[in-house]
Parts: structure tokens; C-alpha cells; sequence
């Protein structure tokens, strides 16, 4: 590949004795190139630091070209991004469809079945309840919109009024979500009713004459093995992506508008890490499972999900590590991964929390305890329903803030940080697909498979 190519180079360059075989320093080197082909998260790691060297270069910190000029080179840079993105997309719908229907129809147990799927989905609403709950908390204990009070003045014509959030909405949202039309679902890429449609065909797969569906199903298993084929030739940009998407978002923000919402950045980021510690302490306690174990088997899903931006992305990686670095069984993960790379977005309602009540202080808007509680239930309808792809929360976030009569003029503060922390929980919210798998794994696991997860776990 050019880009370890170039990596070679570098390396050659600064032990230039490297072509004596014998030599120590040959050895290490030589040793170094081989370990970083063998290693995606350290492509990975490489192509995210030139890519922020090449983003500080090109933005208005250093101020070193016409700025029309710079962003003109961050377009061509985030080329192969968005190809590798493009290629994730095109694969992701029968991914997702797929996955899921094979994840119900291998569970040999209609009970076993059952089980996952009523885990799972507690799980998902009491860690997207926890993580809305701790995001209002933390913003409203450390304050950080009253650091930004000077933005208030520009912005004081635009307040709207509060939109009254009732009750009697949610059943139009739940109808809402059966999709009637399943050519558009595949069409316009949408993941919730996607994951609707998979969960009816593999129900229905379940109760249906295996004789007349083995073709149909047989035709999934080929269609998942030449997705994952695609996947595999997207995750050969992966470097490159990482690269052109940091030098992208250096280049237009620049590190000088970052440190200007530094306090709502952090109060972001410790929700977030807060959020990362349940999971581990779920790990730890009901997994049993080292979680410093479980957080090394993870890093390179972590630093791919962190680099992309993506839940959705970094599927394929994360049903590959559950399946054969922690062993997961595939009935399991077939099922647990998708839907969570769809609807575990704990991570993304914790954001959003944190950004609606960062705007209310921003501009004096007082939330009461009810509004705040109805706040809660709306984000936890709205991540699960929100999908897996960068930027998508941003859209999200503007309509939630306009139902509370937040301005959402506001936005303009939150969408130039919005990338950084964009990694930041798509990192969270990948760790607590795979939380969710190990959590479920004895339950899709046989016997002889439960007992050597428990000798494993027991070495360690």
C-alpha cells in the first residue's frame, strides 16, 4: 500500500544504517515497518496524527495560506474518507438486514432468542435513561453556557416559543416506525426502519417452513459474505480516511475555536467517561471479565470508532472482535451488534443532554423539573431512533432544542466542536455494544462454550 510506503520511507530515512542486516539498528527497524503493516490501529494512529499536523498547517491558527486555498486542499484530502464512507454506506443496509435476520434465525431456542432480545433491550434503555440523567446533572452542576454569556446579546431576537411535549405523541412516533413502504427504508438508508423490517423477516423466518425459506436464507449468507468482502476493501482506506478526515476538521476549525467552549467540551467528556465506567463496571461484575483486559481486546475498535465517527463503520470490526477475541458466540453477536451499532446510542443521549441544557444557560432559559424529565424521555427516543453515521446528531439536536423553545441560532457554538466529541461517543457508544454483547454471551453459548469463557476468564 502507498500509504506504508510512505511510512517506510520515513522510517528509513531516520536510521539510515537500516540497510546493514546485521546491525541492531537494521533489526529494530526492520521489526518496527513489519509491526506497523500488521497493525490497522497503528495505520490508524499515524494517519490520524499527520492528519491533525497537516490540519494545523492548513487552518486559520497558523494562517500560513489564503484560507480559500486551504479548505480547497482539505477537499481533495477528505477524498478518500468519503469514498471509505461511501463504500461502508453501500454496504450497510444489507450488513445491518441481513445480520440481524441470520442473528434470529441461528438460535436454535425460541426462548434463548427471547432472553437476548429483552436483555438487550433493557440494557440499552436503562443506560440511555443513566446517561440523559447524568448529562443534565453535570451541565447543570458545572455551568458550562454561562462561559459563553457574550453570545446571548446577538441572539435574544430569536428565541421561540416552547412546544408542548405530550404524552399523546408517542403512539403516532411508534406507528411511525413500522415501516410502509421497505423499498424506501433500503432506499434512503434508514437504519431504524431497516432493523424493523430485519427483526419482522427473522421472526417470521422463525415460524416459516424451513424447507421453502433455505433458498432465501441461503441467499442472505451469500449476499452477507460478498458485504463483508466490500467491508474489507473499505477497511484498506482506513489510514487514509483517518488521515483526510482529521487534516478536514483541523483545517476548518482550527485548535483556537476548540479551546473557546473548552469548559462545555469537558463537561461533554466527563459525562462520556462516566458513561465508559458503568460499562466497565458491568464488565467487571456481571461479564466477569477484567475490564483492563476487555479495554486492551477493544483499543482498535476504539481508535477506528473514534477516528470515523461512525457506530455503523466500525460493525464489521466490532462482530469480528466479539466473536473471536471475546468469545461471543455469532448467534450473539450477529444480533446484538447491529442493533446497537442502531439503537445503543447511551453516549449520544449524554451529548445531547449536555448541549440543550448548555444552550438554555447560554441564554437564560430555565427548564423545570418536568420539562427536564420530558427532556429524558425525548433524547432516549431519539438516540435509539438516531442513526450510526457522523454528524447525523447535529439535526437531531436543533429539532429536540426548538421543542423546548431553545434558539437554535446557538447551534453554530456546538457544530464547531460537534466533530471532536462525535468521536469522543461514537467511542462510548461502540464499548457499550461490545458491553452488551459479552454481558450476553452465555445466554447464545452452549455448555461446553460457557464452561471454557469461565476457565478463560478464571486465568486471567
Amino acid at each position: 500500500m502507498p500509504f506504508l510506503n510512505f511510512i517506510d520511507r520515513i522510517i528509513r530515512r531516520s536510521h539510515p544504517r537500516e540497510h546493514d542486516d546485521h546491525s541492531v539498528v537494521g533489526d529494530q527497524t526492520y521489526r518496527l515497518r513489519i509491526w506497523i503493516r500488521t497493525k490497522l490501529w497503528a495505520q490508524v494512529l499515524i494517519g490520524l496524527v499527520l492528519g491533525i499536523v497537516t490540519g494545523s498547517m492548513l487552518g486559520p491558527d497558523l494562517d500560513l495560506m489564503p484560507r480559500e486555498l486551504a479548505l480547497t486542499i482539505s477537499d481533495w484530502l477528505v477524498l478518500p474518507g468519503k469514498i471509505f464512507m461511501g463504500l461502508i454506506s453501500i454496504s450497510l443496509v444489507t450488513l445491518v438486514f441481513a445480520s440481524i435476520v441470520q442473528g434470529i434465525t441461528r438460535p436454535k431456542s425460541g426462548a434463548q432468542l427471547a432472553t437476548i432480545g429483552s436483555r438487550l433491550g433493557l440494557l440499552i434503555i436503562f443506560t440511555t435513561t443513566l446517561a440523559a440523567s447524568v448529562g443534565i446533572v453535570l451541565a447543570r452542576w458545572l455551568q458550562p453556557g454561562s462561559y459563553v454569556k457574550m453570545f446571548q446579546a446577538e441572539a435574544d431576537d430569536v428565541v421561540l416559543p416552547k412546544q408542548e411535549i405530550a404524552l399523546n405523541s408517542l403512539p403516532e412516533f411508534l406507528t411511525k416506525l413500522i415501516p410502509t413502504n421497505p423499498l424506501d427504508a433500503f432506499a434512503q438508508a434508514d437504519m431504524m426502519a431497516v432493523v424493523i423490517l430485519a427483526l419482522l423477516f427473522g421472526f417470521a423466518c422463525r415460524q416459516s417452513n424451513q424447507e421453502k425459506i433455505k433458498i432465501f436464507l441461503g441467499f442472505l449468507e451469500g449476499m452477507l459474505e460478498i458485504v463483508m468482502l466490500m467491508v474489507r476493501w473499505a477497511m484498506m482506506l482506513t489510514p487514509y480516511a483517518v488521515f483526510g478526515l482529521m487534516a478536514k476538521l483541523v483545517t476548518e476549525v482550527g485548535f483556537s475555536t476548540l479551546l473557546g467552549l473548552s469548559m462545555y467540551v469537558m463537561t461533554v467528556l466527563i459525562g462520556l467517561a462516566i458513561l465508559l465506567l458503568v460499562y466497565l463496571i458491568f464488565i467487571a461484575t456481571l461479564g466477569k471479565l477484567n475490564p483492563f483486559t476487555f479495554l486492551k481486546t477493544i483499543a482498535p475498535v476504539q481508535l477506528l470508532a473514534f477516528s470515523t465517527s461512525s457506530s455503523a463503520a466500525v460493525m464489521p470490526l466490532s462482530i469480528e472482535t466479539a466473536t473471536q477475541k471475546l468469545e461471543v458466540p455469532g448467534n450473539v453477536a450477529d444480533l446484538v451488534i447491529p442493533l446497537g451499532a442502531t439503537v445503543n446510542m447511551a453516549g449520544t443521549a449524554l451529548y445531547q443532554a449536555v448541549a440543550i441544557i448548555f444552550l438554555a444557560q447560554m441564554f437564560d432559559i430555565s427548564l423545570s423539573i418536568g420539562e427536564q424529565i420530558a427532556l429524558v424521555m425525548t433524547l432516549v427516543l431519539t438516540s435509539v431512533g438516531a442513526p450510526g453515521t457522523p454528524g447525523v446528531s447535529i439535526a437531531i439536536l436543533a429539532t429536540v432544542a426548538a421543542k423546548f423553545g431553545i434558539p437554535v441560532s446557538g447551534m453554530v457554538l456546538i457544530i464547531g466542536v460537534d466533530r471532536i466529541l462525535d468521536m469522543c461517543r461514537t467511542v462510548v457508544n461502540v464499548t457499550g455494544d461490545l458491553t452488551a454483547a459479552v454481558l450476553l454471551r452465555n445466554v447464545g453459548a452452549s455448555s461446553e462454550q460457557i464452561q471454557a469463557i469461565s476457565l478463560g476468564n478464571s486465568d486471567e
